[in-house]
């Protein structure tokens, strides 16, 4: 890092810690009690801090991390400053951990932009700098600073262990992993994820190596994607089936191996993934949830996704390969109408966006959610043209996990969409200066309306007393 990059980045993590500080002060003032699934992290964790860690609320679905981390940085910090009563494990106390966990985000979104595009000579510093300001800044992530949620710290440790895995050491990566983990069950999918960039690094080698050989042999190659495609499943059929190849991908792969190990004794002894309530989180194959984060990547990265350019290049692709986008189209309607859920909660919540957005689109008219094939059939082409520069082994290793992380989902939440569209956007080509400020100022109006929503928008249920608010 240069040193003008060096006092950049400097300054806009100050900068932004400073006002997300200013921010935090107004949503502690607003809401000093718990709020939403506050209610059960809170006491939880102050459980935790008055020494009883065998007490444990059955609502709560994720693991200790969030609460066992609260106390081994309030504690000792406490104890420093010479704190006592009730200001220790107090709920503001508790969600300045995730304002800390934010600033390490932000530090760790620029170290993997730096590591990712290294080779990408055109990049400047202040590109870097502000594309990791603007994920820093994802509105659905950044809202969750404020509050005593698991996001924040789950998305930490998930960055930092794939973070090492990219520099190759794999042993703190499955650590990091398994400390994601004990944050979200789910954040397994990512261990899987870290695993398959070793996994897909040697066979992009091996790849070609093999493509080598036949230019070499001057065999001639079928021209189609459909051919392409045979030739690579039955090279991967061939590499996999290799004795030799699979030694060597296991001893590479051990540490993700032996953590993925530990987390199927954790289902067989848990009775599944889920600890506690699991009423409200059963599993189900809810395959139109990924046609859901196509369009909520969408709105989010427009500026790379639904442009101009992008549009005439699909055009003129489907014009070309009208059977295949005709297929695509067919099995879309058929995954739409057979796996679309309804979860209790997004009918009867209206604290959350998801609530209007499934009221004031979805439910309009039975045909809606039809009517909406040919853009997710756009906005999935697009989504995979912007990955264009990875290797064909990458993009299949990440649609598998990008599969495993929300097609079981039953419930519309996008809280569960924020690490495969950080992962997504980690590895996409830059935007211009021009259109990542605009991006930036994008993601900053959406801030500033959700947190005066939040703030200052406030309403009550008949039968409750209690303020509510607008939230993701």
């Amino acid at each position: 890092m240069e040193r003008a990059e060096a006092y950049g980045f400097s300054g806009a993590m100050s900068g932004t810690f400073l006002l997300s500080c200013l921010l935090f002060a107004a949503v502690s003032r607003r809401q000093r009690g718990p709020y939403m699934d506050e209610v059960f992290h809170v006491p939880q964790a102050q459980a935790y801090c008055h020494g009883r860690f065998l007490q444990w609320d059955p609502m709560i679905t994720t693991l200790p991390g969030l609460y066992l981390l609260s106390v081994g940085v309030v504690k000792p910090a406490a104890w420093l400053l010479g704190w006592t009563g009730s200001v220790v494990c107090s709920v503001g106390m508790l969600r300045f951990i995730n304002l800390l966990f934010s600033a390490g985000n932000f530090y760790l979104l620029y170290l993997l932009l730096f590591k990712i595009h290294q080779k990408n000579k055109a990049v400047s510093g202040f590109q870097r700098i502000l594309s990791a300001l603007t994920l820093a800044m994802f509105p659905t992530l950044y809202f969750f600073t404020f509050l005593y949620y698991t996001d924040p710290g789950s998305v930490f440790f998930t960055l930092f262990s794939y973070l090492m895995c990219l520099y190759g050491n794999h042993k703190t990566s499955a650590l990091l992993g398994f400390c994601g983990f004990m944050f979200r069950q789910t954040n397994i999918v990512w261990t899987v994820f870290c695993a398959g960039n070793v996994v897909a690094d040697k066979l992009n080698e091996a790849w070609k190596i093999e493509l080598q050989k036949k230019k070499d042999e001057k065999i001639s190659s079928r021209k189609g994607a459909f051919s392409d495609l045979t030739r690579i499943l039955q090279f991967l059929v061939e590499y996999l089936l290799s004795p030799k190849n699979l030694i060597t991908l296991t001893a590479l792969t051990l540490p993700y191996i032996l953590l993925v190990s530990l987390f199927f004794v954790f289902v067989f002894i848990n009775g599944g993934i889920v600890v506690g309530d699991r009423s409200s989180h059963e599993a189900c194959l809810h395959f139109p949830q990924l046609f859901y984060f196509l369009s909520f990547t969408v709105f989010f990265s427009f500026l790379h996704l639904l442009t101009p350019a992008k549009v005439r290049k699909f055009l003129l692709s489907l014009r070309k390969h009208p059977v295949q986008y005709g297929l695509i189209t067919v099995i879309s309607l058929f995954l739409i109408w057979k796996f679309t859920y309804v979860h209790k909660y997004l009918l009867a919540d209206n604290r959350h966006y998801t609530f209007y957005v499934w009221r004031k689109v979805f439910q309009r008219h039975e045909l809606v959610k039809y009517l909406l094939v040919p853009f997710y059939v756009f906005a999935g082409w697009s989504f995979a043209d912007t990955l264009k520069s990875k290797s064909i082994f990458w993009i299949l290793m990440y649609f598998v996990c990008l599969l495993a992380v929300t097609v079981p989902q039953k419930l519309l939440e996008f809280r569960y969409f924020i690490l495969p569209f950080l992962i997504y956007r980690l590895n996409i080509p830059f935007l211009s200066l021009y259109r990542q400020l605009l991006e930036l100022a994008f993601y900053i109006l959406v801030n500033a309306v959700t947190f005066y929503l939040f703030l200052y928008r406030t309403f009550q249920w008949e039968n409750s007393d209690e303020i509510q608010r607008f939230m993701w």
